[in-house]
């Protein structure tokens, strides 16, 4: 922790540039992730991933998965009774969810389950791939 506040002091007493701090606090994201970790363990991934190449448009978006949790939280917060009206509306849409279940306690499980979770789908028209990373 002390390194980020250093990282953080350099910034302010001006001795290195936004672009400088923002590449040394990756790096120590990195590494400090790489030491969390046992050995031979998977990293946790960061991202959802969405490519879609239709042969004309190309898609690339990059998902935080701390945008869900973050998400799950809010939901956590909802009246019951707005729950129940956004559950409805979504079904009608054609997303059966139930808002009342998702707990951010349970995030970290459905997060799990999107680490392994890659969607691949070919025809004439169009790729689309869904992954984390």
């Amino acid at each position: 922790m002390s390194e980020r506040r250093d990282v953080l002091d350099m910034l302010v007493q001006g001795k290195i540039t936004a672009d400088e701090a923002e590449r040394l606090l990756l790096a120590l994201d990195k590494t400090q992730t790489r030491e969390a970790q046992p050995e031979g363990a998977k990293p946790k991934p960061k991202f959802m991933r969405v490519l879609v190449d239709d042969g004309k448009n190309k898609v690339n978006a990059k998902v935080p998965l701390q945008l869900l949790r973050a998400g799950v939280k809010l939901a956590s917060v909802i009246p019951p009774l707005a729950q129940a009206h956004l559950d409805e509306a979504l079904r009608e849409k054609g997303v059966t969810i139930n808002l009342a279940g998702l707990k951010p306690e349970n995030l970290e499980e459905v997060v799990e389950g999107l680490s392994d979770m890659t969607v691949d789908v070919d025809d004439d028209k169009a790729k689309v791939r869904v992954f984390c990373e």
